[in-house]
């Protein structure tokens, strides 16, 4: 057995095991750190499989922003997960049926005899110089390039719809003005107010 496959099982193993972490532990703080540690397992994969673009893109976009971002969230909120486990019994017959299924599915899907390696050949080698992120940039740039561009602008509709109605006027939300609270005078705010000192008889 080479080297780059012990990799891959060791890798694989980590990945299996952050993966049933993330479902089983209680606290959804770990369940939190374990996804992280799934997604770097995840990375090194790719990278094993030559894909060093998807590999980076997942530490960046996932761990480096949505993972902090929902740690940050979960953190804050300090949820209280007692109640959501309370019927956890109640519905693990229709868990264990949905995950019996998934799991025929994924066998039927991608068994040994739809990528096996008499159906799928073993990809080749590369050189040391060659860079999967610039053949990724040639493909993206010149065959798929209208695609793209009109992905980038549906992208940016959708931001914009985002925005539209986050900023959008209701009654009921109350707005601040920072030019109005910068010209606040204390008078404006506190009310002084003079009584009489009473002496004890």
């Amino acid at each position: 057995m080479d080297f780059e496959r012990i990799i891959f099982y060791i890798f694989a193993a980590i990945l299996v095991f952050a993966a049933g972490r993330v479902i089983t532990v209680r606290n959804p703080v770990h369940a939190a750190l374990h996804l992280v540690l799934a997604f770097f397992t995840c990375a090194g994969l790719w990278l094993l499989l030559e894909a060093e673009f998807l590999a980076i893109a997942l530490v960046l976009v996932y761990v480096g922003a949505v993972m902090v971002l929902f740690l940050f969230v979960v953190m804050m909120l300090d949820i209280n997960t007692s109640p959501l486990r309370e019927g956890f019994v109640k519905y693990l017959p229709i868990g264990s049926t949905v995950a019996v299924l998934i799991f025929a599915e994924m066998f039927l899907v991608v068994g040994s005899k739809h990528f096996g390696r008499e159906v799928v050949a073993i990809p080749a080698r590369h050189a040391a110089d060659y860079s999967n992120v610039r053949e990724l940039g040639s493909v993206l740039y010149t065959d798929y390039v209208y695609p793209f561009e009109i992905a980038a602008v549906i992208l940016l509709v959708a931001i914009i719809a985002a925005i539209a109605l986050t900023m959008r006027k209701r009654p009921e939300t109350k707005y601040q003005d920072p030019a109005q609270q910068v010209l606040v005078k204390p008078a404006d705010r506190v009310r002084l107010v003079r009584m009489k000192t009473e002496q004890k008889q």
